[in-house]
C-alpha cells in the first residue's frame, strides 16, 4: 500500500484513480474510528450508570464529555495542520484513539472515565476535520465530492460496526452489565474492541503521502511535485504546482488571523465564508442527529422496547445510514452539494415532526413511556426516515463543503473554527438530551430538533454557495 509501490501516471494527465482511492480509504479510517468511538457509547449507558451510580445529569456528562475533547481536537488539529501537516495530525489522532479505547474500558471511577473519553474526543475532533481536508487536497475537482463523501460512509460504517459489536457482545454475555471474558463487564469489552481498527489506522498512515498543498505551504515544491505526479501524472502535476504557487504568491503563510476581516466601522469580525462554515457545522448538530447515535438504546427502551431490541434497532439504523450515504456518494458530483442540503433539511423537518407527534401521544406507565396503537411503529419508521434523510444530506455534504469551501490560505484555520463550533453544538445537544428526557419529554425535544431542521432550509438557500466542480485554488471568501 506504500506510495512507492504504485506506479505514477505518465504524461497523459489522467488521475491515478487506484492510488487516490487507496490513500482516501486510509485517511477515512479516521472517520471510521470517529464513528465507532461516537457510537460505542450507545450500548454502554446502562453499564456506566451501574458502575458509577450516576443520575441523568451525570450520565449526560459521561456520554458527552468526549465532545468537549472533540471541540478542542478539531480546533487544535485545524490550526496545527498548517504547522505540522494533515498527515501528522492524523497520526496523533490514531495514537489518542488507542489510549482512549483502552482507558475507557479499564476506568474504575467517573473522573478517570471522563479523562479517557476526552482523550478520545481529541482524536475524534482531529479526525473529523483532517480527513476531509486531506482528501479534498489530494482529490481531482471532478471527483472530490464523491471521494470526500467516503468519509461519511466510514463514519456510518464505524457507527454500524460499533452497534453490531455492542449487540453481539451483549447477546453473548446476557446484557451490557453482565460479566464476560476475563471477568470484566461486557460494556468494558465494547470499548476495547475499538483497539483493533485503531492500531490498523496508525500503521497504515505511515504509507500515505503528505498533502501536496501542505508541502507547498512549507516551501517544499519537490515533494509536492512528486506527490502530484503520482496522483495526476507529470503534465497535470506541473500545472497544479503552478496554480498552488500562484494562489500563495501574493500572500503570507497561513495563520489563524487570516479568518478575520475588518469592518467599515473599524471592528474585526470573521470573514463571511467562515460564518457560513460555522452555520453549516452548527446546523448539522442542531437537528439532533447525535441523540439517535449516542442515546438510541435509551430512546427505544424509553418507549417500551427491550435492551436487546433497542440494540438491534440501532443496527437497522446503521444499515440504512450506509445505504443512504452510498446514494449521495454516487451522485454528489453530478447533482451538487446545495440540493442535497435543502431537500435533506425538508425531509428531516417532516420526519422529526412525525416522531414528535408519535411521542406526544404516549402515556407514562410505571416510569416508562407507552405509545398507544400504531404510534410506536410510526415513531420507529419516522426516526429511521430521519436517519436516512440526514445521511443523504447533512451527514456527508457538510464535511465535503467544509473540506473544500475555504480558500487555500484559510482552509486549516477555517476548519479549526467550524470544527470547534460543530463539536460544541454537539456537546450541547448531547448533554441536554437526558435532561430533556426527564423534564420536557421526548415530544418537546424532537419538536425543537424539527424546528432547527426547518430553519436550516432557509440558511442554505440564502447563504450557501455551490462548490461542485470548482478547483480549490478558485475558492473565494
Amino acid at each position: 500500500m506504500a506510495s512507492t509501490t504504485v506506479k505514477p501516471v505518465d504524461n497523459d494527465g489522467q488521475a491515478n484513480a487506484s492510488f487516490i482511492f487507496l490513500i482516501t480509504i486510509v485517511a477515512t479510517l479516521g472517520g471510521f474510528l470517529f464513528g465507532y468511538d461516537s457510537g460505542v457509547i450507545n450500548g454502554t449507558v446502562d453499564g456506566l450508570q451501574q458502575a458509577f451510580n450516576s443520575d441523568s445529569v451525570g450520565t449526560g456528562f459521561s456520554v458527552s464529555s468526549m465532545l468537549l475533547g472533540s471541540a478542542v481536537g478539531a480546533f487544535a488539529a485545524g490550526w496545527l495542520a498548517d504547522k505540522f501537516g494533515r498527515k501528522n495530525m492524523l497520526i496523533a489522532a490514531a495514537i489518542f484513539f488507542i489510549i482512549s479505547a483502552w482507558g475507557s474500558g479499564v476506568a474504575g471511577a467517573p473522573t478517570e472515565f471522563i479523562i479517557y473519553r476526552i482523550i478520545g474526543g481529541l482524536a475524534v475532533g482531529a479526525a473529523s476535520v483532517m480527513a476531509p481536508a486531506y482528501i479534498s487536497e489530494i482529490a481531482p475537482a471532478e471527483k472530490r465530492g464523491r471521494l470526500t463523501s467516503i468519509q461519511q460512509v466510514a463514519i456510518i460504517f464505524g457507527l454500524f460496526l460499533s452497534f453490531l459489536s455492542n449487540y453481539f457482545l451483549a447477546k453473548m454475555a446476557g446484557g451490557s452489565t453482565a460479566e464476560f471474558w476475563g471477568g470484566f463487564q461486557t460494556w468494558r469489552w465494547m470499548f476495547w474492541m475499538e483497539l483493533i481498527p485503531a492500531f490498523l489506522f496508525l500503521g497504515l498512515l505511515f504509507f500515505i503521502p503528505k498533502s501536496p498543498r501542505y508541502s507547498m505551504f512549507k516551501d517544499d515544491e519537490t515533494t509536492a511535485m512528486n506527490t502530484l505526479t503520482k496522483l495526476f501524472g507529470a503534465k497535470k502535476a506541473a500545472v497544479k504546482v503552478g496554480e498552488i504557487r500562484d494562489s500563495l504568491a501574493n500572500d503570507h503563510k497561513p495563520r489563524l488571523s487570516d479568518t478575520l476581516a475588518t469592518k467599515a466601522s473599524g471592528g474585526v469580525v470573521f470573514r463571511t465564508i467562515v460564518w457560513v462554515g460555522i452555520g453549516l457545522a452548527m446546523f448539522q448538530q442542531l437537528v439532533g442527529i447525535n441523540v439517535v447515535f449516542y442515546y438510541g438504546a435509551v430512546l427505544w427502551q424509553a418507549v417500551g422496547f427491550t435492551e436487546s431490541d433497542a440494540l438491534l434497532i440501532n443496527v437497522l439504523s446503521g444499515g440504512l445510514s450506509i445505504a443512504a450515504v452510498l446514494i449521495t456518494l454516487a451522485t454528489i458530483d453530478k447533482i451538487g452539494r446545495k440540493p442535497f442540503l435543502v431537500w435533506g433539511s425538508v425531509g428531516m423537518a417532516i420526519s422529526l415532526a412525525l416522531v414528535a407527534f408519535a411521542f406526544s401521544k404516549g402515556v407514562v406507565v410505571d416510569g416508562t413511556l407507552q405509545l398507544p396503537g400504531q404510534m410506536g411503529l410510526i415513531a420507529l419508521i419516522a426516526a429511521n426516515a430521519y436517519v436516512v434523510c440526514f445521511n443523504m444530506s447533512w451527514g456527508p455534504v457538510m464535511w465535503v463543503m467544509l473540506g473544500e469551501m475555504f480558500p487555500n490560505q484559510i482552509r486549516g484555520s477555517g476548519l479549526a473554527i467550524a470544527g470547534l463550533a460543530q463539536w460544541l453544538t454537539n456537546f450541547a445537544i448531547t448533554f441536554t438530551f437526558p435532561i430533556f428526557l426527564a423534564g420536557i419529554g421526548l415530544a418537546a425535544a424532537y419538536s425543537i430538533y424539527a424546528a432547527f431542521a426547518l430553519i436550516s432550509v432557509f440558511f442554505v438557500l440564502w447563504f450557501v454557495n455551490e462548490t461542485k466542480g470548482k478547483e480549490l485554488e478558485d475558492m473565494d471568501g
